[in-house]
């Protein structure tokens, strides 16, 4: 009768532990890989791009004389722009500089907790063509903080851009949807959040 009794709470206490590691299991399976690497990958791409069509603008091209690809529609106009993309913000070359900078750094930080791959493009995308404009505004004459970005892409009556342009575009309309259709950092959906909560309240 006596060891009956002392075993019985010694046989529930087992169970309550493993039941903890069980209820965790799910969780840390829904978890995807970070997708930090996918981030750098991409943007090292985009960044190597943009330096390289520049550098071939500035060779091959010459300032006042476009090369006509597609009629007057698509062509090639070499410009130096003081401003943010597409020729915005002409005035304020230091201050787009830091918020360049700024972009980087907030970019790479989020990138690190990333488990979402099209988070991580969109971000990609940014973060590549952030460092692309920046570097021209770093090491481009006049000078430091002042340096004009190399513009090169014209089509039709759209500012003239570059890739570091369009990819920072693009990037930022696809975080805009993800954000839109729910999709999170984390690699979940917050409709399935709302929706799981509901069937647990019921």
């Amino acid at each position: 009768m006596v060891v009956v009794t002392d075993d019985s709470p010694a046989d529930n206490e087992p169970a309550a532990a493993g039941d903890s590691p069980a209820s965790a299991e799910p969780a840390a399976a829904g978890l995807g890989p970070k997708r930090l690497p996918l981030l750098l990958i991409l943007a090292a791409v985009l960044y190597g791009l943009d330096l390289l069509t520049k550098s071939i603008a500035v060779a091959k091209l010459t300032p006042g004389d476009p090369v006509y690809l597609i009629g007057d529609v698509v062509r090639f106009s070499l410009v130096r722009n003081p401003g943010a993309a597409f020729s915005m913000a002409t005035g304020m070359t230091w201050l787009l500089t830091l918020v360049a900078a700024g972009v980087v750094v907030a970019v790479i930080r989020i990138g690190s907790t990333l488990r979402s791959p099209w988070w991580a493009v969109g971000l990609g995308m940014v973060l590549g063509g952030a460092l692309g404009n920046l570097t021209d505004r770093l090491f481009r004459a006049p000078g430091p903080l002042q340096g004009h970005v190399v513009d090169f892409l014209a089509v039709g009556w759209w500012p003239v851009f570059n890739v570091a342009d369009s990819a920072i575009v693009c990037g930022a309309i696809l975080l805009v949807a993800l954000t839109v259709f729910g999709f999170e950092p984390d690699g979940t959906r917050s409709t399935g959040k709302a929706a799981a909560g509901k069937g647990s309240a019921a």
